[in-house]
């Protein structure tokens, strides 16, 4: 046990949890567990919602799989849109900005995605990392030569590398670069996101709190990313996984187990369900509390 931040929120209204490498395991299921636990949680009459790096048209699946009734956050608040995918709020890149960013990574050598409404733009269909992604979202990219010309309505833009050392350089470019014009994230250190600067979970999590609402003390969120922490920030409750990266564990008030051991369905039921937050009131485990 090690001294918390902040004490937990007592009161949990609503829990809004990440998707890749929290909600779903390496190979992109729920499990039942986790549909146990999202059930679970409806049975108590606690509102249930996903924040994701993905864009909307990736989240149908989940939507669906586990009834979820709530808006949902794509694009890390790019979009928030209803289960039928209709835009609640929006916040695109400006255009100038994005042409900046698509040029930067191409110099980089990195491998750049554009996702530009609905549509997943890609110079290299072929890429291992593109089969990934489809394996993913679970929709086919469009392919194009050039994104001269889409770059009008962008939600997202990523750059990849399989050398992480890279991707890092290309961040710490586009921060120095674009300052306060862009939120630039490392959800992945194989990956770095570009969106519009209110496109970030922090914000995101506000904006949901109103919709929902719920005052964000009452919110709990999941996590594993870089891109978590600042929806840890504004929660009453955060949770990390067993496989998030250092950093994020030590922004979180728990650790869970990882996502291939159903550390979401074990915080559901112990520590939002279960009341561990509540065990000893000025303190948060750092280490999952499996017995």
């Amino acid at each position: 046990m090690t001294e918390s931040r902040r004490a937990p929120s007592a009161k949990i209204s609503c829990v809004i949890t990440d998707v890749d490498g929290t909600l779903v395991t390496h190979n992109k299921v729920v499990t039942p567990a986790a549909r146990a636990a999202v059930a679970a949680l409806r049975k108590a009459g606690i509102a249930f919602s996903v924040a994701s790096s993905r864009p909307p048209r990736g989240l149908i699946g989940l939507i669906h799989a586990l009834e979820i009734t709530n808006p949902v956050v794509g694009f890390d608040g790019g979009l928030i849109v209803k289960p039928d995918l209709s835009v609640i709020e929006q916040h695109l890149v400006n255009p100038q900005i994005a042409q900046r960013v698509v040029q930067l990574l191409t110099a980089e050598t990195a491998l750049v995605w554009v996702f530009n409404g609905r549509d997943w733009l890609v110079q290299d269909t072929s890429a291992p990392q593109v089969t990934r992604e489809i394996r993913t979202l679970r929709f086919q990219p469009t392919p194009v030569r050039r994104f001269d010309g889409a770059l009008d309505a962008v939600g997202k833009i990523v750059g990849l590398s399989t050398d992480e050392e890279l991707i890092a350089h290309c961040a710490e470019r586009l921060r120095e670069m674009l300052a306060d014009q862009a939120e630039v994230t490392n959800p992945q250190l194989d990956r770095v996101d570009v969106t519009h600067p209110l496109a970030n979970k922090g914000a995101s999590l506000l904006a949901m709190a109103k919709l929902l609402g719920f005052p964000p003390e009452e919110i709990a969120v999941l996590g594993d990313g870089g891109n978590d922490v600042a929806a840890f920030e504004q929660a009453g409750l955060s949770i990390a996984m067993g496989n998030a990266q250092p950093a994020v564990k030590a922004a979180a008030d728990f650790v869970t187990d990882s996502n291939e051991d159903d550390g979401f369905a074990h915080a559901i039921e112990r520590i939002i369900l279960g009341g561990e937050r509540t065990s000893a009131p000025r303190k948060a485990s750092r280490d999952h509390a499996r017995p």
